[in-house]
């Protein structure tokens, strides 16, 4: 049986975090307020027509990330790198900054792959949304991305 669809006050409490985090990082601190906003808005207009109540935090990705590629594209600044995200003082950082670097050479999906399942903690039917593939695709790119990563920093993948 398929996960009921939470209110969206509930859906919205659940994921602002990382939908602001993700967009901080693709589009920088200024434009990810305005991004942020325009995310919630379209999730809020398509809500009333989901099905299931599952892969929640890959939707909204999604929905985050195709806005930041409108964003780019608007402004002209899509072959830009973003500035550098403001993030909060912490001990540590989280995990998705601290293998963003390590990923940078993988192949694309290898890398959307890995840092969605480690970076992120997707389970790999979230991560299929995103990628909009299969579980099986994205726990197999996921796999041959840590390998990958695994033969260029010299440790054994055993």
């Amino acid at each position: 049986m398929a996960a009921a669809v939470p209110p969206f006050e509930t859906f919205y409490a659940d994921q602002a975090g990382i939908v602001l985090a993700h967009l901080r990082r693709r589009l920088g601190s200024q434009g990810a307020e305005d991004a942020f906003q325009e995310t919630f808005l379209r999730a809020l207009r398509a809500y009333g027509r989901l099905e299931h109540g599952e892969h929640l935090r890959a939707w909204a990705l999604t929905i985050a990330t195709n806005v930041a590629l409108d964003t780019l594209r608007r402004t002209g600044r899509e072959h830009l790198a973003a500035e550098p995200p403001e993030l909060a003082h912490t001990d540590r950082d989280p995990a998705y900054r601290e293998i963003a670097e390590l990923t940078d050479g993988l192949p694309a999906k290898e890398r959307a792959a890995v840092v969605l399942r480690y970076g992120y903690d997707l389970s790999y039917d979230e991560i299929a949304v995103a990628l909009a593939s299969s579980p099986d695709a994205a726990r197999q790119a996921a796999s041959s991305g840590v390998r990958r990563l695994r033969r260029t920093t010299g440790r054994s993948t055993t």
